[in-house]
């Protein structure tokens, strides 16, 4: 074969494939070898002649093709190309014929392929795990966005959407699985299987046929799929245990199987997972009335994964953390996780699966939905149908979890924060190249997107607006989508168009007078970065007559507007906290509405509360207001009973620790204010959990110890110590709370020493440890403060450490004050072996942020530019720009507000 290299593509024209022939049907053979580590097959895939061609242009990476052929319908001839070209940058494959092939007619190409099974978690790879001491392997798929041409020849494309029929070749003692049931398998037998297709006689034939069944291969075939894009297909073989259940369709009463595969040690902590899935199936349906398409929906529960959970129509696949837990133990926070991740890729389903956006431009009409719908709305806000509508009432899964209140700390503040960078993108992204479309999956296509939904289901209503995405979705079943194909949806059923507000207002005279601008987390933006004006939904809270109203029809559509109202009585713009946007009032308002939410849900609802911590918190930041006004509202908050505001104030108080981490004496004064709003919570709740107990109550408790801990609260650190070490000389972890585990495992080796260390190494390592406590682990090594230990947990990722698992490492490191250098001296040392491993993933850019966000003085900056100068940054440029900026505004932040800081604590310590 010979190879020709192209120009780098410069816009999605050049990156895109050219339409003279577009792909209906795929036949996929695929043989897996577990023991060679090889995969090898054939791909017949039916094209449609769009504009007379000679030539075929497709996507091929890492793979040796072979046998490339192409029949042509109308000419009744066979071409062959003996010498096919490959573009290595843009990952194509182009084929030459001396006859061209008519426009209107329809060919098939035949392609032979193989390719190595390894560790890259993207294309079809391995994965591994220990069973009676001894590693074995399994294969899986992760196509999304561009590595299905990783595992066999294709247009891979979302746009280009086929149907597609599988056929494993597998040894006997394996399971294969892909989108859509088996329709027959068979032991190979020369004498009897029929091929029937020559292209598949040469794979056929180099099948050994001994009657010892290590030796024999074993045939499986899919039924074929409705039309999709391929970066949904997947498969997987191995030697898999799974679980079982069903639901039946509340449409048209069929009765669907519903099963999550994974490895036989860990298979028991999956119920709960396969329980969530078949719980909201048939929630989905009621709510879009499109009934799920496929005869089946299984899970893969992966080992080795680089993003969370992937969405492949009829075999979602994911991490361990993501399906499974203890069913014995499990903490809520797992619960929450699993319960997220599976309704989440539920969701995906319909949004991306049934239809799918037409380029990755518009990722966020698949994942701002799935975050909205697949954990907000359907996990739990209830919702009962008042309108003549469809949608038939339902009932939610948890809605005593808050989930709609927890969106604002979870996603809304966590998108605004990266919003608030000049390198911030918007949700739909142009995305010409591979490259820059791993780097959108990042908080704006999920947190942002799902945020501004949010903003437009509030603003029009939650069921006018969810009638709207069941028109959206039935118009374009099977199809591909742009955004105003949505818009259009949600105007037929509303009447509303709207934007994308992204705001900071503030208050002015007579009445109020409110402006909009850019907000950033630098401060005030130039005049070039303040050019758009948004419309947005301001929704007015006021009280009259000691009444509360809200008016959501009040939209700011130009730079600024005065609007008449009281402001002797309590009042607040972005009432319930759904637009994205932040708000900003003066000292004495800010105040004023903290001492009115102190007294609870009478005019400020919890959704008020958040908000304002986080607001304000992030005000002081950006240099709009100070820090004290936001401490000074976290202590007139100081006797809430929710815990998510309670939780709001851990995390931004968290934020200034980290800020300031190398500010001993405001760090001590921090713990001291941190500890005195959380040790009384923890003396009031104590440590043991009960069932009859509310989920706000056991949150609370799980959150006031892990601050009072993080803090240094002699009583509590003890309590930590004295349980593990029970736990530790005992092997019984019966003292320690499931909800108290990742705090408690933390604290001991973090005042411990090489003991505890090594005890957390080894329950990391022990296979069957729940992926929970098996992250918790991963953390609490992190944490030690021990130089020895240190070091030799450095060592251990780099020789033994899983690759999904680095970025824990990491993360953990950055936890510990005392290694938030040397990790980032760690990543340079080792970066060239740490960017081969995670090559083509997700999580690279992820890891780079992580090691250098929290490093604040200009000379780390510095070092930080120079170390990258030299390097091939396109995989991760966009989340290195938004560190750099972050370390900008971090360091602006400490040196306009340390004295700031430090004379409020130091009048609070007087005062108290």
């Amino acid at each position: 074969m010979t190879t020709g290299r192209a120009s780098t593509p410069t816009d999605s024209a050049d990156f895109r494939l050219p339409l003279d022939v577009k792909p209906t049907h795929y036949d996929v053979t695929i043989k897996t070898d577990l023991e060679n580590s090889i995969f090898e097959g054939v791909v017949k895939i039916d094209l449609d002649v769009k504009n007379e061609t000679s030539t075929i242009v497709f996507n091929s990476a890492d793979l040796k093709l072979n046998d490339a052929a192409l029949y042509s319908d109308q000419l009744k001839i066979k071409q062959v190309d003996p010498s096919p070209s490959f573009d290595d940058k843009a990952e194509r494959c182009i084929l030459s014929f001396s006859t061209p092939v008519p426009a209107g007619s329809k060919a098939t190409l035949s392609i032979g392929f193989s390719g190595e099974l390894t560790g890259a978690m993207m294309g079809y790879y391995k994965s591994s795990f220990e069973q009676d001491g001894t590693k074995k392997y399994y294969t899986l798929t992760q196509f999304e966005p561009t590595a299905a041409r990783r595992a066999f020849p294709c247009w891979d494309e979302p746009l280009l959407k086929a149907t597609f029929a599988v056929t494993m070749i597998s040894h006997p003692d394996t399971i294969n699985l892909s989108n859509m049931p088996i329709t027959s398998e068979e032991i190979y037998q020369p004498q009897t299987t029929k091929v029937e297709d020559p292209s598949l006689e040469a794979l056929f034939s180099a099948l050994a046929t001994q009657d010892s069944p290590e030796a024999q291969w074993k045939i499986s075939k899919f039924q074929t799929t409705p039309p999709m894009s391929t970066y949904l297909v997947a498969y997987a073989n191995g030697r898999f245990a799974h679980l079982e259940s069903s639901y039946k369709s509340p449409l048209s009463g069929k009765t669907r199987p519903l099963r999550i595969y994974s490895t036989p040690d860990v298979i028991h902590q999956a119920q709960y997972a396969l329980d969530i899935k078949a719980k909201v199936l048939p929630v989905y349906e009621e709510i879009f009335d499109i009934e799920y398409p496929l005869p089946k929906l299984d899970t893969l529960v992966a080992h080795d994964f680089d993003a969370g959970a992937m969405e492949n129509w009829g075999l979602i696949t994911g991490r361990t953390s993501a399906f499974l837990l203890d069913p014995k133990k499990a903490d809520m926070a797992a619960k929450k996780r699993v319960t997220a991740f599976q309704s989440h890729e539920v969701a995906h389903m319909w949004f991306g699966d049934i239809t799918t956006m037409e380029w990755w431009d518009y990722l966020y009409l698949n994942e701002g939905f799935a975050t909205l719908m697949g954990e907000v709305i359907i996990i739990g806000k209830p919702m009962h149908s008042t309108l003549n509508m469809t949608i038939t009432s339902f009932t939610s899964v948890y809605p005593e979890w808050k989930v709609d209140s927890s969106f604002i700390s979870e996603f809304l503040n966590d998108a605004l924060d990266l919003d608030a960078k000049l390198s911030s993108h918007p949700i739909e992204v142009h995305c010409p190249d591979a490259n820059q479309i791993n780097q959108i999956f990042d908080s704006l296509s999920y947190a942002k997107a799902g945020s501004v939904l949010r903003m437009l289901s509030n603003f029009v209503g939650e069921e006018r607006f969810l009638k709207g995405v069941s028109i959206y979705l039935k118009k374009h079943l099977y199809g591909n989508t742009v955004t105003k194909d949505l818009w259009q949806g949600i105007s037929e059923s509303t009447g509303v168009d709207i934007g994308f507000p992204v705001i900071t207002v503030t208050e002015g005279e007579n009445g109020i007078h409110v402006r909009q601008d850019r907000f950033l987390e630098s401060g005030p933006a130039e005049e070039k970065d303040n050019e758009t004006i948004w419309n947005v939904p301001l929704a007015l809270l006021t009280v009259t007559n000691d009444k509360v109203n809200i008016d959501k029809s009040v939209v700011l559509d130009t730079m600024e507007k005065t609007l008449a109202i009281d402001t002797s009585k309590p009042f607040k713009l972005n009432a319930g906290t759904y637009g994205v946007y932040r708000v900003l009032y003066s000292d004495e308002r800010f105040a004023a509405i903290a001492k009115e939410a102190a007294k609870g849900d009478t005019v400020f609802s919890l959704n008020d509360r958040i908000g304002l911590v986080h607001d304000i918190m992030t005000l002081s930041k950006a240099g709009f207001c100070k820090v004290s006004s936001a401490l000074t509202i976290v202590d007139i908050l100081h006797d809430e009973k929710e815990f998510l505001v309670w939780d709001s104030i851990a995390r931004n108080i968290t934020t200034l620790v980290s800020t300031w981490w190398e500010h001993e004496v405001i760090v001590n004064d921090l713990n001291v204010f941190r500890r005195k709003l959380f040790a009384p919570i923890v003396k009031r709740l104590g440590y043991e959990y009960s069932p009859s107990e509310s989920v706000d109550i056991s949150q609370l408790r799980t959150r006031a110890i892990g601050q009072a801990a993080a803090a240094g609260d002699p009583a509590v650190v003890e309590e930590l110590r004295t349980r593990f070490a029970e736990y530790m000389r005992t092997q019984d972890d019966s003292a320690i709370p499931g909800d108290l585990f990742g705090t408690t495992i933390f604290t001991a080796v973090k005042h411990g020493g090489r003991e505890e260390y090594e005890f957390a190494k080894a329950l990391y390592e022990n296979p069957t440890t729940p992926p929970s406590r098996s992250t918790s682990a991963i953390l609490a090594m992190c944490a030690s403060q021990d130089g020895a230990c240190v070091e030799d947990t450095y060592t251990y990722i780099m020789s033994k450490a899983r690759t999904q698992d680095i970025i824990y490492f990491i993360n953990g490191f950055q936890r510990n004050f005392r290694t938030r250098r040397s990790c980032a001296q760690f990543f340079q040392d080792n970066y060239v072996e740490l960017a081969k491993r995670f090559e083509g993933n997700f999580s690279f850019k992820s890891i780079v942020s992580a090691t250098f966000e929290n490093l604040t003085k200009e000379e780390d900056y510095q070092r930080t530019v120079d170390f990258f100068k030299d390097k091939d940054i396109s995989r991760y440029n966009l989340a290195l720009s938004q560190t750099l900026e972050s370390l900008r505004a971090s360091r602006a932040w400490i040196e306009r507000s340390t004295t700031d800081i430090a004379e409020w604590l130091g009048k609070w310590k007087g005062d108290h």
